[in-house]
């Protein structure tokens, strides 16, 4: 049975009969009533779980259609997401419940409960109002995973500030893209964070990017690493505040803002395939309900359950499966600020056993990473707590996914392989855990309120084709900040317009069950052969000695176009490159065929991936064809880009 992304898979693993029993959609028969329901009668459907939310004012209409796509939700209704994420909690008598246990990566901690996260989030808000932002300024963000991430998010949405969050882990040249983009009144930073033990100075990192940015009114810095040297900062009076000089004595109540459905929560930016960051628009109303919802289905959560998403809150994944969506649902969640292998690779497993976390969600990169690492890592520590797992952000291989459930879950814990966007806002294909028998690198089916559908280019459903979404759904991004015309090319541009197109490839077996191969843009054409990049990885990983692979499209005088596959090998794995590179070669002629075969495979310790675990792919294109290499800044092992271009160069 072939382990590449096909629909092949025969492995199926069932709920267990104790989840389901308890779950909130515990059958496969239910689910699909859920989910036919929500399809006949979308506006229902999406107002009665509105209805589970406080509002401060009654929406209007559900959906208005009338200027497609520029869908709107709950049209005239009212609200503000801190209510639902803070005050709900607290009125309802769960003040006292954790809301954050968070830990920095030298073993610090702190813990929140609701209570006391509302009247931060007052006080912070209070001090942005000091300092002259309120509803509709653009605030942006650069800060490490600590609480005041968190805080500072909802202190904007508090007062109906916009929030740009800036991964802090990108350029000082990113910043002033985003800064400038957005035109952002306020950036608020830290001066500095912790990664792999190293101290990052991230207020120098924001000077440099915000120098000639006349936008930026404010610089608001968190204080992480103390007043000491190398954190004496250069300081632009008037501009630059403390942040703990400004709260001091600052009210801890702070009315909420009261914002209408459409007005926007947040921007975002994300990669475009013109090289231009395009900055997604998120509003407040459709985002809260669709993050509460698929929060609560996808995870099944529970009152008892500490959950914890390792991804950065500068991402969507943080965004709203970290903040919005779990906070919707009063969950008690671990933060974590630093490296999964500081001070060793068993760090991740250590932070399990310490806090019983039951609801664990990464990416399929973290996982390939671990088992490189090796099952001792995790072994020596209790995981007994952990009922549910979750993947976010890529497929996830097969080999990956069998890995996880028997190492990671002791093959008890259902696995939700989550398939969304930035721009969806939410989880739109994924198993619902209590009700939907799963295939190891399947995202499953759609989840409910989702007409989700493989066609082509004439809207024909197949087999093997591209991904579409048929239906609006309120999590759904508004626009692109400042070029509706490029949001309409970019998510509308097929299918006269009718259908959301997520720009991915997919397949959907004999069960419905929906396999997303990758994005189209990373199909390569070899031969008049299209090969999805994401297969041929699927089958590079499924030899017992790779960990990780990554696999580009090269010019070819005579194909036209080739492939390059860069692969790295587990720790301890016994042989030599020219055996499994031999047996890679066999292993794609007999899963694929023989026309997939790479020009060449180069092995390496490691491939170029930013501090969030992203392969840039480009570099790799980069060294391929011999370019000058772009930015390197924001890779967690700039050293490692030379390495492999010695490696490629030689041919070894």
């Amino acid at each position: 049975m072939s382990d590449s992304l096909t629909p092949t898979e025969e492995r199926l693993f069932n709920p267990p009969a104790d989840f389901a029993s308890q779950a909130h959609v515990g059958s496969l028969d239910a689910y699909r009533q859920l989910h036919a329901r929500s399809l006949e009668d979308p506006e229902g459907f999406w107002a009665e779980i509105a209805s589970e939310l406080t509002w401060t004012k009654p929406w209007n209409r559900v959906l208005n259609a009338d200027n497609a796509p520029f869908y709107k939700w709950f049209e005239g209704g009212r609200t503000n997401i801190t209510l639902n994420c803070l005050d709900r909690h607290v009125e309802a008598g769960q003040g006292g419940k954790t809301a954050i246990l968070w830990e920095g990566e030298p073993g610090d901690t702190r813990e929140l409960t609701y209570e006391q996260l509302l009247k931060d989030v007052c006080r912070f808000a209070n001090v942005l109002k000091g300092l002259g932002v309120g509803k509709g300024d653009s605030v942006a963000i650069y800060l490490p995973m600590i609480p005041e991430l968190a805080i500072a998010l909802l202190a904007c949405a508090r007062i109906g500030a916009v929030h740009s969050v800036i991964f802090a882990g990108f350029s000082s040249e990113s910043v002033k893209d985003r800064v400038l983009d957005a035109s952002s009144k306020c950036v608020i930073t830290a001066d500095g964070s912790w990664r792999r033990g190293k101290e990052l100075l991230l207020k120098n990192i924001v000077d440099e990017g915000i120098a000639g940015c006349d936008c930026v009114e404010q610089v608001l810095v968190i204080q992480r690493h103390g007043d000491r040297e190398p954190f004496k900062h250069n300081w632009t009076a008037g501009r630059d505040h403390w942040f703990h000089d400004q709260v001091d004595g600052v009210s801890d109540e702070c009315p909420a803002e009261d914002m209408d459905a459409e007005d926007m929560l947040f921007l975002l930016y994300t990669s475009g395939s013109t090289g231009k960051p395009k900055g997604i628009m998120h509003t407040v109303g459709g985002y809260m309900v669709y993050t509460y919802l698929t929060s609560k289905l996808t995870f099944d959560l529970k009152p008892a359950d500490v959950y914890w998403c390792t991804a950065d809150v500068g991402w969507i994944t943080g965004h709203s499966y970290i903040v919005y969506g779990p906070m919707a649902n009063a969950v008690t969640q671990v933060m974590y600020e630093g490296a999964p292998n500081h001070p060793d690779e068993s760090r991740f497993w250590q932070i399990v056993e310490k806090y019983r976390v039951s609801v664990f969600y990464t990416a399929p990169t973290a996982i390939r990473a671990f088992m490189k690492w090796g099952d001792d890592f995790v072994t020596k520590h209790d995981l007994s707590s952990l009922r549910l797992l979750g993947t976010v952000g890529e497929p996830i291989n097969p080999e990956a996914w069998m890995w996880y459930h028997r190492v990671i879950g002791g093959e008890r814990c259902p696995i939700v392989d989550t398939w969304w966007q930035t721009e969806t806002g939410g989880h739109m294909i994924t198993p619902l855990p209590g009700a939907i028998p799963t295939k190891p690198g399947s995202a499953t089916l759609p989840f409910p309120g989702i007409d989700a559908a493989v066609i082509d280019e004439n809207g024909d459903e197949v087999e093997r084709g591209l991904l579409a979404i048929r239906k609006p759904w309120p999590g759904m991004l508004r626009g692109i900040w400042g070029d509706e015309e490029r949001f309409v090319n970019t998510y509308w541009c097929k299918w006269g317009g009718k259908y959301y197109f997520p720009g991915d490839g997919a397949i959907r077996d004999e069960d419905g069950y929906i396999w997303v191969t990758g994005r189209v843009d990373d199909v390569v054409n070899v031969s008049g052969h299209r090969i999805g990049t994401a297969e041929l990885e699927s089958v590079c990983v499924a030899h017992p000695a790779v960990a990780e692979s990554a696999v580009i499209g090269v010019p070819h005088e005579i194909k036209g176009q080739g492939l390059v596959a860069f692969v790295i090998i587990r720790s301890g794995a016994s042989g030599e490159e020219a055996a499994w590179r031999t047996e890679l070669m066999a292993m794609v002629d007999e899963k694929i065929g023989k026309f997939a075969r790479p020009e060449k495979i180069v092995f390496s310790a490691d491939l170029p991936k930013t501090r969030s675990g992203k392969i840039m792919r480009r570099l790799l294109r980069d060294i391929a064809e011999d370019r000058p290499l772009g930015n390197i800044t924001t890779l967690a092992d700039p050293s490692i880009v030379e390495q492999i271009k010695v490696k490629y160069q030689s041919g070894s």
